[in-house]
């Protein structure tokens, strides 16, 4: 719900700490992830008295935030008018950081948010063939079941940013920026229907990111070979392979487990290791997800 009412006083000052103009000690969970040019943020608290968030206007680009629970409410003040808006769980609001923001804040919440500068917004348009994004559509309350599925999968790489894998950071990144750009920017053009990588370009994709197994190696390498912008190259891989190609080597991974689980006889953490994958704990969460049971008993329901 949004509701639209003029102010009755000038607002109280409101002082506020970090970047995104929130009182870092009353936050539960401040988490941060710098994803090459994309940063991502999760924010969140149990308090009904949060107050208020402020920041100046500049030219950091925009922000756009992802409601990952339900109650929350704020009060958003602009040009002299105040909109009070409900967040339900997959709400998003926007920012233009061009603009000043003041919004007082009533309930808990939890918010995954994505600051996208404005270079990353250009060379992500010059790579698509189509007009830059001057502007994102303003919306505040509204639902985004494609943006929270994308939050929901990126939540547990701020969770543990030492141990986000590069590659599906940068993959994500770019699927959030086309999400954004498509459905949120302005003059978006019609783009080119995707096409296949040639057999050559197909080798030689999966070479690299064989090569580099634990993934440490970045979409726009892999693109660069393939004399493609990135944006590109993951549309063709897909289209090529049916997977991204993240979702790709993850399966090579778990192919070269079962061969280690099945011929050797390595531990599991060595398996782990050997396979690609981060620890044992990664590699079990992904087996018994994907295959069904742990990969222990996978082992030995085999050898029984």
């Amino acid at each position: 719900m949004n509701v639209t009412s003029p102010l009755a006083a000038a607002p109280a000052v409101c002082k506020s700490s970090d970047s995104l103009g929130c009182k870092s000690d009353k936050l539960r969970m401040n988490q941060q992830l710098d994803a090459g040019e994309l940063t991502l943020y999760r924010k969140a608290t149990d308090s009904d008295r949060f107050g208020c968030v402020e920041t100046p206007a500049s030219g950091r680009g925009f922000l756009l935030g992802v409601s990952m629970s339900t109650g929350h409410q704020r009060r958003i003040l602009r040009d002299g008018r105040a909109s009070a808006v409900e967040f339900e769980q997959g709400s998003i609001y926007t920012r233009d950081f061009t603009e000043d923001y003041r919004a007082d804040l009533h309930g808990a919440f939890d918010f995954l948010l994505f600051e996208i500068p404005i270079r990353f917004l250009d060379r992500f348009s010059d790579e698509r063939g189509g007009r830059r994004v001057s502007a994102l559509a303003g919306r505040a309350g509204e639902k985004d079941p494609v943006l929270f599925h994308l939050a929901q999968a990126l939540a547990p790489a701020l969770r543990d940013p030492l141990d986000a894998n590069g590659l599906f950071v940068e993959q994500m990144g770019l699927t959030v920026c086309s999400h954004i750009a498509s459905q949120y920017g302005d003059g978006r053009e019609a783009l080119c229907a995707p096409r296949k990588l040639s057999r050559l370009h197909e080798a030689r994709a999966k070479d690299m990111l064989l090569s580099h197994v634990d993934g440490d190696i970045s979409i726009a390498e892999i693109a660069q070979a393939c004399q493609l912008s990135r944006s590109h190259f993951i549309q063709a891989f897909r289209e090529t392979t049916g997977e991204t190609p993240y979702q790709w080597l993850m399966r090579r991974r778990l192919d070269r487990a079962r061969d280690l689980l099945r011929a050797s006889e390595l531990n599991l953490a060595e398996v782990a290791l050997a396979s690609g994958f981060a620890d044992q704990s990664h590699f079990t969460r992904f087996f018994k997800r994907v295959v069904g049971v742990a990969p222990g008993q996978w082992r030995r329901e085999l050898r029984a």
